[in-house]
């Protein structure tokens, strides 16, 4: 690997392309070893921009020929790119002949065209297709494609591309071609090929409008019988979209295609998306509910880019969240309307916090924290972040909070009617949004609104509440801030829509009234916040309430509010938002473990539960009036990591600890009120994976762990017998990995024997065994082995670092995924964090690159860990001979030193040189992809 080159793209610095590519006509000579690609294009100039050479993108290719309207013309090459100067003058547009090989075979990136399984299949965004040809790669170059394929034919019988299948053929020598023409157009990140060994599931549709279409989903041989939840999702995605928006599918065909090698989840290449099979293939005996959830909702996210990303496109990629971020609340809604009840849509938004707050709150407060549109980058691939996608998508909901599902709607109408076949800006979807509601709070505040496109970090809202009992008066006190984060030390306020209400002794809502004089707003209302400090005044309040704030999430924003124990069990009990009802047993497991954490004196007490709380979540789970699913989420407690955030300095050991002496009280004081929601959900018949049906074995399976953890502690084999027994006979993959999660969880010695069976059954199928892998490396690591067990699987003849799904599921699941056992005091597990990503940086970078973000947060460690995770990201980070994408992130983490120690070190100018691990790389002149 070449050393990389550090060059920062910053947004200030956009200008509009020196030429515009109006028509492409791609030839592909498909072979593995050498592909022969003929790239024809027009062109013309760009008359707005003063004349300059064209400079076309290229990486990695070999280039044979180059012709300007037919004739052989100078050029030269500056780096990796292609420079012509002799070009004709004026807006006249002329043809330019380009003639590369590459080599997919050898494609270990996964960017371009590359191989899988023996087949050929492209990635394009965000730079890929200067790995096709040399080309005008940026989003805002939209031409019109034409694209021939020829191969042989008995080793690539399916010739894919973009649009509509013009004309299909035999030719000589055993070849055959296959000639597509997409009639939209689209920037080079869209265009998509695939040939190989494929079989499709077919559905003719008709639409709302009356339309008719083909849907098609494409697989290897021998995956056919998991491809039909796939299709109904892309049915139900199409007839959604036409539904809730008015956009129909544009095209005659619409084509999925699912491969075992790719970086991401899914690539929304016009009308031909290319899918990770971890999205598409499902069927009950080897994917799980949550695995069913997941391909819904990806193949709805990606058919949704057919507008929201691909009709309307991004200028720059800075503009990423414009697609992303509306295309992943659009993708939630999608999910939440599938659900059906009210109770299942809050489940579904619960889900949605939860990742937020896992993945994107620690990016927010950690060295990669970045605005939701930021301002430069270095590496583009690590530009695809949590940020611009799930915080993205809150803030689209809050558009649709402060218009209303209605002013929503006219704000997507006018997007479109404005900006269809164009490449536009954040500014332009925010504009739209307030220009179709003039009057409405939104079109007033819209130039404080976008200041959360360009602020980093996750808002603080502080709540205090006074009741006055004699003016029947309740005053509630906001204010917000913002930490620092790298480039930006201050903020200014954002516009935070705050949903409340109040909650009365009786457990009733309270009418709110804002006015005396006037009549209540009803019993929830949305107060906007838009200074640093506000105070609201209810009125008639008869007796002291507690407050409910931020209802269905309605900011994404922490919220600091001093509730007591009571306070809280009353919400938790009473609660008309289910989202608030939920967070109330959250912030109730989270004080008690804080507390815990913070005694560093005492040891980690065996009963630290208190009576009221038990009794609280006994209550939720013997309430015959919740969804099983709902009581699931409430009864686990907070995340180890979750926790880890919420503290200054981390020690991962005991927190760990506390978690485990938390969740065995939890287990031992409800035994039998485990047994019984074990019994009374354990059968759903014949599988469905609807959201009633997978609630009852989700709350079952967690019942099972409890049992399975309460056995262990008591020495009883009785419930392990039976969890083995309920492995064996499970008809279904998520009561089977219930069942053996909760054996390997509880550490019991029958858990070997079901690992082994496992194997024995599914080893053949490549996503249930990337379960098996990843199940083994999130073991409690209770004898300090699971590294060892890692580094043994890692040996196994299933294993390959090469595939991305198969070193996500073991690597990236303990570093990432397994706290405890990854933050040893001896440094070993950052060591192996070190050894991976450099071993992972010479095959495929960006898949490099996400497992370094695994030491984001290592300066909140606390000692031993904090000098031992330095000194593995410093080996990193010393290698000469390193991708953009993991120095990024590296460099970023060392320059992450907090403040103190920086001061510290510099303080005494007599102080010895500090040792290797108190150094820290320079500051980067930087501020920092489909789904990871």
């Amino acid at each position: 690997m070449r050393e990389a080159q550090a060059t920062i793209t910053r947004r200030q610095d956009y200008a509009p392309p020196a030429f515009w590519i109006d028509t492409v006509d791609l030839t592909f000579d498909l072979d593995p070893a050498k592909t022969r690609v003929l790239n024809k294009m027009t062109l013309r100039r760009n008359p707005a921009v003063p004349a300059q050479p064209l400079k076309l993108d290229g990486d990695e290719l070999n280039l044979s020929r180059v012709l300007l309207n037919g004739q052989g013309c100078s050029f030269r090459m500056e780096g990796e790119q292609l420079v012509l100067e002799n070009l004709p003058e004026g807006d006249a547009p002329f043809d330019l002949e380009i003639f590369t090989t590459c080599n997919p075979e050898k494609n270990s990136k996964l960017m371009g065209l590359f191989m899988s399984g023996g087949d050929f299949f492209t990635q394009c965004e965000a730079e890929g297709f200067r790995r096709i040809t040399y080309f005008l790669d940026r989003p805002d170059v939209m031409a019109t494609y034409t694209v021939t394929l020829r191969a042989d034919q008995a080793r690539y019988p399916v010739l894919l591309s973009n649009g509509n299948l013009l004309d299909e053929g035999e030719l000589e020598g055993g070849r055959h071609y296959a000639k597509w023409h997409d009639p939209h157009k689209k920037p080079s990140y869209l265009f998509a090929v695939v040939a190989g060994q494929l079989v499709a599931r077919e559905q003719r549709i008709a639409t709302r409008s009356g339309s008719e279409h083909l849907l098609q989903v494409y697989v290897r041989p021998g995956d056919l019988d998991k491809t039909e939840h796939a299709m109904n999702s892309l049915i139900h995605s199409v007839l959604w979209d036409e539904a809730r928006f008015g956009l129909k599918l544009d095209l005659e065909r619409f084509m999925i295609v699912a491969t075992t090698d790719f970086n991401a989840g899914a690539m929304e290449n016009k009308g031909l998306n290319i899918f990770n099979t971890k999205y598409v293939l499902a069927k009950p005996s080897t994917a799980t509910d949550g695995d069913y959830d997941a391909v819904e909702s990806v193949i709805g996210h990606e058919y949704f880019h057919n507008w929201t990303g691909n009709r309307v496109t991004c200028r720059d990629w800075f503009q990423l969240s414009l697609k992303e971020g509306l295309t992943v609340f659009r993708d939630q809604e999608f999910s939440m309307d599938l659900a059906g009840t009210d109770s299942a849509r809050a489940v579904k938004r619960i889900e949605n916090v939860i990742d937020l707050r896992a993945a994107q709150f620690p990016e927010d407060a950690g060295p990669m924290a970045h605005p939701v549109r930021p301002d430069e980058y270095l590496e583009i691939s690590n530009f695809y972040t949590t940020t611009v996608y799930e915080k993205g998508a809150e803030v689209v909901r809050m558009y649709q909070t402060l218009l209303g599902r209605e002013g929503f709607r006219r704000g997507m109408d006018l997007y479109f009617q404005r900006h269809d076949g164009q490449a536009v800006t954040c500014d332009d979807f925010a504009q739209a949004m307030a220009d179709a509601n003039p009057a409405s709070e939104l079109a007033r505040l819209l130039p404080l609104f976008k200041r959360w496109y360009a602020q980093a970090g996750t808002p603080v809202v502080r709540a205090e509440g006074r009741y006055d009992a004699g003016a029947r008066t309740y005053t509630l006190q906001l204010s917000q801030s913002c930490p620092p984060t790298p480039g930006q030390p201050a903020k200014e306020p954002f516009v935070i829509p705050v949903r409340l209400g109040l909650v009365g002794a009786d457990g009733a809502d309270l009418p709110l009234r804002l006015d005396a004089a006037q009549a209540p707003v009803g019993t929830s209302h949305t107060y906007v916040l838009t200074e640093c400090e506000a105070t609201l005044t209810f009125h008639d309040v008869p007796a002291e309430p507690v407050p409910s704030l931020l209802r269905g999430f309605s900011a994404p924003v922490e919220l600091d509010w001093d509730a007591t124990p009571e306070q809280l069990m009353h919400l938790l009990a009473h609660d008309s938002d289910p989202f608030n009802r939920w967070e109330a047993a959250q912030r109730l497991g989270l004080q008690i473990a804080i507390d815990l954490i913070e005694d560093t004196e005492g040891t980690v007490p065996a009963q630290p539960l208190n009576d009221a709380y038990l009794a609280a979540l006994r209550s939720v789970l013997r309430d015959p009036s919740l969804d099983a699913a709902f009581k699931e989420l409430v009864l686990t407690q907070p995340d180890e990591d979750y926790i880890a955030e919420q503290l200054d300095d981390v020690d991962p050991q005991r927190i760990h600890a506390v978690c485990d002496a938390m969740e065995l009280q939890l287990a031992q004081a409800l035994q039998a009120d485990w047994q019984q929601a074990y019994e009374a959900h354990q059968h759903t018949g014949g599988y469905s994976p609807d959201p009633v049906s997978a609630g009852r074995r989700s709350l079952a399976g967690l019942a099972l762990h409890m049992l399975c953890l309460a056995a262990r502690e008591a020495g009883d084999t009785v419930w392990p017998g039976k969890t083995l027994q309920r492995f064996k006979d499970a008809g279904n993959m998520t009561d089977r990995l219930n069942a053996l999660q909760a054996l390997v969880y509880a550490g019991h010695p029958l858990a070997e024997r079901a690992l082994a069976r496992y194997y024995e059954l599914l080893r053949h199928e490549p996503l249930a065994l990337d379960k098996w892998f990843a199940l083994q490396a999130h073991a409690p690591d209770r004898n300090g082995n699971i590294l060892g067990a890692v580094k043994q699987l890692m040996k196994h003849p299933d294993f390959s670092i090469r595939t991305p799904n198969r070193a996500r599921s073991l690597i990236f699941s303990y570093c990432h995924g397994n706290p405890a056992a990854f933050h040893r005091t001896d440094g070993a597990g950052y060591a192996f964090w070190a050894d991976r990503v450099l071993e992972l940086d010479t095959i495929n970078p960006q898949v490099a690159a996400r497992l370094a973000r695994a030491l984001d947060r290592w300066a909140n460690l606390a000692e031993p860990y904090r000098s031992a995770a330095r000194q593995a990201i410093e080996r990193v980070a010393a290698k000469a001979e390193l991708s953009n994408d993991v120095r990024e992130v590296v460099t970023r983490a060392l320059a992450s030193q907090t403040a103190g120690e920086a001061a510290a070190v510099m303080a005494d100018d007599d102080a010895e040189p500090a040792p290797p691990e108190a150094r820290t790389a320079p500051t980067p002149d930087t501020e920092p992809k489909d789904l990871p």
